[in-house]
């Protein structure tokens, strides 16, 4: 016999028929009632057990957390809160299940107590909600970039250049780490390493997907990436996830152009087509709300926060007027905000992110022409000489989302932006090499994908987004 989902069961496609489910005990009540998820949903289906006629063996098996198959029929519930259950007909306790050892009961667990159970959190209801919703914002965006006419480019995960300038990356050696070969004047020699240079795990696939949207036109890259920042912060990790499209013959314009429609498609998908699983989140959400003061209280609920940005027109906003802007605002004048902005070239923090969007401009934002001084060498310098094309998105609780530019395709002043920035310049031969045979106006952005779930699921930490953190002194799992 086929087995079937309880998501399927739930619709009602077997009514009154035999069938055959497999999944995990949520709990077990009255020695009767079993709640099941096999992860298809974030609803469990009841399976009434008849257990005059199930041996004692067995019922005391029938425990949270374990793995059962169950043969049965599908009937209408009588009961409320559910439209349809089973009549357990034979049920079989697969692999072993210690009830006192379990850790993951029917009670409220703490997210930090959960994140120490990061190989079990799946199966409670937030955990599961969140993946579902991250495995269908996934496929989202591939999907978006497909219909749009983007090819999915994989760029490499070990790399010999830094795309951000940041230094911040992990190295890949296979060299002794106790007794390491030495050049003469005492440094490592890595010229005697596997790749025959200094290698690091890659913090970006950006300038490798531009040499393939110079020759494909439109690509996209969707992968992980990796940061050593020794920062224990809730919006950060060492090994997250980007997705990062590149295209030819697009000015600063069309990429927030792009940007827009790519976002706004993505959360309209997610919407339509998990609707139980944001459901539950925003319920989660507005118990969270509860217990906070109430300034700290999210103005929108989850749903109206997606809407937020599904229905309202960008805001395009010079970083001058901006800087202008939160200059003026009385959070500044009267020194609410934390980092008081002064004079033009600040770097804006989320306080003022939020600020735009949330109070001033009432919708996302996007900022662009920003300070060369505090941008990426690869931006495009505009001919004032102190701006770059570059451009963040804005939302509403987070701050930026999204970061990108229009890119510098002048072979000379590229060459010289490299040169001021202090990097060698044979380390990017072939980045600079693009900008000699065929070069032309292009853009691309970068999006943290843990920024977006965290984003759409309402969470407030990074770790609880994706299903394995990595972050400083924890590698666990």
């Amino acid at each position: 016999m086929k087995i079937q989902s309880v998501k399927a069961l739930l619709a009602g496609e077997s009514l009154l028929q035999e069938i055959h489910v497999k999944g995990w005990i949520r709990t077990f009540r009255s020695n009767r009632f079993i709640a099941l998820n096999d992860g298809s949903t974030i609803n469990n289906i009841q399976c009434v057990v008849d257990f005059e006629n199930t041996d004692e063996a067995t019922l005391r098996r029938i425990t949270t957390g374990a793995a059962v198959s169950i043969k049965g029929t599908l009937v209408e519930s009588q009961g409320r809160g559910q439209s349809y259950e089973v009549q357990v007909k034979h049920i079989e306790i697969l692999g072993d299940s210690d009830p006192e050892e379990y850790p993951i009961q029917p009670k409220k667990h703490s997210l930090e107590f959960l994140r120490e159970k990061a190989h079990l959190r799946v199966r409670t209801s937030t955990f599961s909600a969140i993946m579902r919703v991250r495995s269908t914002l996934a496929f989202a965006i591939h999907n978006y970039f497909r219909q749009t006419g983007f090819n999915y480019v994989h760029t490499p995960v070990i790399t010999g250049s830094d795309a951000e300038g940041a230094g911040e990356m992990f190295r890949v050696s296979t060299l002794d780490p106790k007794n390491p070969p030495l050049t003469e004047n005492g440094q490592v020699d890595y010229s005697e390493d596997f790749f025959g240079k200094e290698t690091n795990l890659t913090v970006s696939g950006q300038l490798e997907a531009e040499t393939y949207a110079m020759g494909l036109g439109k690509v996209y890259t969707f992968g992980p990436t990796f940061r050593a920042e020794n920062s224990n912060t809730s919006r950060h990790l060492a090994e997250f996830w980007m997705i990062e499209p590149e295209v030819a013959f697009l000015d600063l314009d069309g990429n927030m152009d792009l940007a827009e429609d790519f976002i706004k498609n993505v959360l309209s998908y997610v919407l339509e087509h998990c609707e139980d699983d944001l459901k539950f989140l925003e319920d989660r959400l507005k118990d969270e709300e509860k217990t906070k003061p109430a300034a700290e209280r999210s103005e929108m609920s989850l749903t109206e926060k997606l809407r937020f940005v599904i229905d309202n027109n960008f805001k395009r906003v010079s970083y001058t007027e901006a800087i202008e802007i939160l200059k003026q605002s009385k959070p500044n004048k009267k020194k609410k905000f934390q980092y008081i902005i002064e004079e033009w070239g600040a770097d804006l923090q989320s306080e003022h992110e939020r600020y735009l969007v949330e109070k001033h401009f009432n919708a996302p934002v996007i900022l662009f022409d920003y300070p060369a001084k505090i941008k990426a060498f690869y931006m495009r310098l505009n001919e004032d000489g102190n701006t770059v094309r570059a451009m963040d998105i804005l939302f509403p609780g987070i701050g930026e989302i999204v970061g990108g530019s229009q890119r510098e395709e002048r072979y000379d002043v590229l060459r010289q932006k490299v040169a001021d920035m202090g990097i060698d310049e044979k380390e990017l031969w072939w980045y600079l090499e693009l900008r000699k045979f065929g070069t032309a106006v292009h853009s691309g952005f970068g999006l943290g994908f843990e920024r977006l779930v965290l984003f759409v699921t309402g969470m407030t930490n990074i770790r609880d987004v994706i299903p394995f953190p990595r972050t400083p002194q924890n590698a666990e799992f």
